[in-house]
């Protein structure tokens, strides 16, 4: 009896735990238009947030480009009118840190729970892009 439990209780464990299918890239393979288990719809969040940071990078190296060019132009009018790079880079510290605490608190509305992380990844995603659309905007001070 304890034996049939134990092996029972084993497979289970197995099926509970088993991985989603894995493409050859290592990534899940899931269809984020169709995801309904909870590890789905995380794994896609996360899909999403990797993809609007990708966009921040970019549009944060425009906005560095920009901010040079706005130095390089001010320096010929005085030392005094430089440092939009250094503003841009404190900004840049300074939201990366509020993004954090923001998107770790609004994982306290499932704190511990499976849901957690989505919650988590999709603010990560929201305030990226929020910052994104900031970023390109210093671009277009300068034109870039």
């Amino acid at each position: 009896m304890v034996t049939r439990f134990r092996l029972l209780l084993a497979a289970a464990f197995l099926l509970l735990s088993a991985p989603l299918a894995v493409a050859q890239d290592g990534e899940p393979e899931v269809d984020c238009d169709n995801a309904q288990a909870q590890i789905e719809m995380n794994i896609c969040a996360d899909r999403d947030y990797q993809a609007a940071d990708g966009e921040l990078n970019a549009a944060y190296k425009a906005a560095m480009a920009a901010a040079r060019e706005m130095d390089e132009q001010a320096g010929e009018m005085g030392e005094h009118y430089v440092g939009a790079v250094d503003a841009l880079k404190r900004a840049q510290r300074a939201w990366i840190g509020y993004r954090d605490g923001q998107c770790e608190l609004a994982g306290f509305e499932a704190r511990g729970g499976s849901m957690e992380p989505m919650l988590v990844s999709g603010c990560l995603a929201d305030l990226t892009r929020k910052r994104t659309a900031e970023l390109k905007a210093v671009s277009a001070i300068s034109g870039n």
